[in-house]
């Protein structure tokens, strides 16, 4: 703590910039993996308890009934509601054959229901992939930045140069501190993510065929 007391204190504008920059990353880092480690759990969970209620109602309308209050993250509910309406009388939409206007509708509450699903999981990769390269931006800095302050003094001994640049070596820490949790949890819930979009997938197809049968 005290180095990097002492390495704010001798900064100049653009370390400090840096500095903050690797604090706000990392803040929204961990704030991103808090919400989305819960949403996602809560999501599969929804998943795992839901599909089997569903499926054992006698009827389409009843089946929804009984998954709403199980779909807290609102993932399955727009398949049925998609599912079970009819295109607007007089669009293009509605001269198509039945199966086609199903196939459209489900495929687009899919991709919007996908995309709520993927949220944040962007921001995670962007700070997984910068945050190190900010930190050695940061790191080079600063060593210029002591570099030029010992060449004033015209004392180049060893003990004078080593502190100020691992001073400045921090920075680079710091950027993997910030990197690792994130490239982490990208990983972790890219993986979460793909078995709930495989899930619901399948849901969709299975809808699908339902429908056309009735």
């Amino acid at each position: 703590m005290t180095e990097l007391i002492h390495l704010w204190q001798a900064g100049d504008g653009v370390a400090r910039f840096v500095s903050l920059l690797l604090l706000a990353m990392s803040v929204c880092s961990w704030v991103l993996i808090f919400w989305r480690g819960w949403t996602l759990a809560r999501v599969r969970a929804d998943l795992g308890r839901g599909l089997p209620v569903f499926w054992t109602a006698p009827d389409l309308g009843q089946g929804r009934e009984h998954l709403a209050p199980l779909d807290r993250g609102a993932l399955m509910l727009p398949l049925i509601d998609a599912a079970m309406q009819d295109s607007a009388p007089g669009t293009l939409a509605a001269t198509a054959r039945r199966t086609s206007q199903l196939t459209r509708r489900l495929r687009d509450a899919l991709h919007t229901v996908l995309g709520g699903l993927n949220r944040g999981q962007v921001m995670l990769a962007t700070i997984g992939a910068t945050a190190p390269f900010v930190g050695l931006f940061g790191t080079v800095w600063g060593i210029y930045h002591a570099l030029l302050s010992i060449s004033s003094t015209g004392n180049f001994s060893l003990d004078k140069v080593s502190g100020p640049v691992g001073e400045a070596l921090i920075m680079t820490a710091a950027g993997l501190a910030v990197a690792i949790p994130a490239v982490l949890a990208y990983n972790l819930f890219g993986k979460w993510v793909a078995a709930c979009e495989a899930e619901l997938e399948g849901f969709a197809h299975d809808l699908r065929e339902l429908i056309d049968e009735a």
